[in-house]
């Protein structure tokens, strides 16, 4: 799915996009620090693998929109997920196991209390 469907755009292991406006999926751990050029993926900046799961059933893939299968989507996420080292080869993500997923970057963000009073 994801050679079919995202390689054109991310490039083979998600790591070096050939088209400029596509990110990289995969890399960046460690580099959310000050003394670092931050990488921003999927693996070291998002804070839930529910957020992938929704951008990519949204979002992806960029020239079909919305084309995916839900199957299909969890698919493609576990794969980036694994390419990220995040899940394993093996694991099997669905609608149940993917909010259990804990992602690196999970307590990176700092709460902003919208009603302040």
């Amino acid at each position: 799915m994801y050679v079919a469907k995202c390689q054109a755009c991310h490039g083979e292991k998600g790591t070096r996009p050939d088209v400029a406006l596509a990110g990289a999926l995969v890399g960046g751990m460690g580099t959310l620090a000050p003394d670092k050029i931050p990488i921003k993926t999927v693996g070291s900046f998002w804070p839930y693998a529910t957020t992938l799961f929704d951008y990519v059933r949204r979002a992806m893939p960029f020239q079909e929109s919305k084309s995916l299968t839900a199957d299909e989507v969890y698919a493609v996420s576990a794969y980036i997920l694994n390419l990220n080292g995040i899940v394993g080869s093996n694991d099997v993500i669905d609608a149940q196991s993917l909010p259990k997923v804990r992602m690196p970057n999970r307590d990176g963000f700092i709460p902003f209390p919208r009603n302040q009073k």
